[in-house]
C-alpha cells in the first residue's frame, strides 16, 4: 500500500537519491581506481564526485524551487514522468550529450571522435569546453533572465515579498513585451564591454536564448491545450515537462562548465552532476507534495530573484570569471532571506490571529 504525501517522511523523498549517491560514489571509485592504479587516486575521484554533487545541489536549489512553481499544477503522472524521465534526461542528456555536443560542433568532429578525445586527452577537450564558454553563458543566462523576469512582469501578481520592487514592476506588466525589451537592452549594454568578435557571438547565442523561451512557452501553450482538449487528465503535462527539461538545461550550463575547474574527466564530471541533479528532482516532488511553497509564501520570490541574480552573472563571466561558490552561496543567501521573511510572516499571521480570538 503507498503512502499518500502527507505520510512520506522528508528522507522518504530522498530514497532513490540515496541509492544513486551509493551507486555513483563506488562507480567514481572504480574509475578512479581504473585511470591510476593507485587507492589515493581512487580516493581522489571519489571526492571530486562527492564535491561536484554538492556543487550542483548548491547551484539549483533555487532551481527545486522554480521546478515545483510548475510541477505543482501538473497531475502526478507526470510528476513521476518528470522524475523518472526527467532524471535520465538531466544526467545522460546535459551531463553527457551536451558537452559531447559541444566539442562535435567546436572542434568540427564527429560525436565518436569526441568521446575519444574525452577519454584520451581530456585536457584537450576541457579546453575546447571553456572557449566555449562565452556563447553558452550568454544562451543560458538570457534564457534564464526571461524565466525570472516573467515571474516578476505579472499583473496578477498579487504577493510581494520586497514592495518597494515587485509592486512597481507588476504595474509594468500590463505593457506588452516589456519584459524582452528590457533583457534586448542588457544584452546591448553588455556586448558593448566585449571585443568587436565576441560581442556578435554574445549577441548571437543570447538571441537565440531568448527565442528558444519563446517558442518553448509557445510549444508549451499549444501541446498542453491540446493535451487538454483530448482529455483534463492530461493538463498541465508534455508541455509542461518540456519546459522543466529546458530550463534544468539552462540551470545546468554554469555547473557543467565550471566542473572542468576540479577534473577533465567527462565521466566523473556526469557522475557527480548526475547525484546532484538526482537530489534536486527528490527536492521538487517534496515541496509539491509537502506544499512547502503554499506555507512559505515568499520561497519562491527568493528563488526568482536568485535566478535573475544567476542569469547576471552567468552575462558577466562573459567578462571575468566568478567562482561557482560565490554563484552557490548568493542564491542559497536569499532562499534563506526569503525562508526567514515567510517564517516571520506565519508567526505574525498566527499572532494576530489569537488577538482577535482572544478580543472575542
Amino acid at each position: 500500500m503507498s503512502q499518500s504525501p502527507s505520510q512520506t517522511s522528508t528522507l522518504g523523498y530522498f530514497r532513490w537519491a540515496f541509492i544513486v549517491t551509493i551507486l555513483g560514489l563506488v562507480l567514481g571509485g572504480v574509475l578512479g581506481w581504473q585511470s591510476t592504479g593507485t587507492l589515493g587516486g581512487m580516493l581522489t575521484v571519489f571526492f571530486i564526485c562527492t564535491v561536484l554533487a554538492v556543487l550542483e545541489i548548491s547551484l539549483s536549489f533555487d532551481n527545486a524551487i522554480v521546478n515545483a512553481n510548475k510541477l505543482k499544477d501538473m497531475t502526478q503522472v507526470w510528476q513521476q514522468r518528470f522524475l523518472t524521465w526527467g532524471i535520465l534526461i538531466a544526467v545522460f542528456g546535459m551531463r553527457i550529450v551536451f558537452p559531447l555536443l559541444i566539442v562535435v560542433i567546436a572542434a568540427g568532429i564527429g560525436p565518436i571522435d569526441a568521446v575519444i578525445l574525452a577519454a584520451a586527452q581530456p585536457e584537450e577537450y576541457a579546453r575546447i569546453m571553456h572557449e566555449a564558454h562565452l556563447p553558452i553563458a550568454a544562451f543560458g543566462g538570457t534564457f534564464l533572465m526571461m524565466v525570472g523576469l516573467t515571474f516578476f512582469f505579472n499583473h496578477e501578481k498579487d504577493v510581494h515579498w520586497i514592495e518597494v520592487i515587485e509592486s512597481r514592476v507588476a504595474r509594468f506588466a500590463t505593457i506588452k513585451g516589456v519584459e524582452i525589451a528590457f533583457v534586448l537592452l542588457l544584452i546591448m549594454v553588455f556586448s558593448q564591454f566585449l571585443p568587436e568578435a565576441e560581442a556578435s557571438t554574445f549577441v548571437h547565442a543570447a538571441v537565440y536564448g531568448l527565442l528558444t523561451f519563446l517558442l518553448v512557452e509557445v510549444l508549451g501553450g499549444v501541446l498542453d491545450a491540446s493535451q487538454k482538449a483530448m482529455s483534463e487528465a492530461a493538463k498541465g503535462g508534455l508541455g509542461a515537462f518540456i519546459y522543466l527539461e529546458v530550463l534544468d538545461a539552462s540551470f545546468s550550463f554554469d555547473g557543467v562548465i565550471g566542473a572542468f575547474a576540479l577534473t577533465q574527466n567527462l565521466f566523473v564530471i556526469a557522475i557527480g552532476l548526475g547525484i546532484g541533479a538526482m537530489y534536486v528532482r527528490s527536492m521538487t516532488i517534496m515541496l509539491v507534495e509537502k506544499g512547502t511553497l503554499a506555507e512559505y509564501r515568499y520561497l519562491e520570490h527568493g528563488a526568482f530573484y536568485a535566478i535573475l541574480i544567476l542569469s547576471v552573472i552567468m552575462y558577466v563571466q562573459t567578462m571575468v570569471h566568478i567562482p561557482e561558490v560565490i554563484t552557490g552561496l548568493g542564491g542559497a543567501g536569499l532562499i534563506g532571506l526569503s525562508l526567514w521573511s515567510s517564517i516571520r510572516h506565519n508567526r505574525q499571521e498566527r499572532r494576530h490571529a489569537q488577538e482577535l480570538h482572544q478580543g472575542v
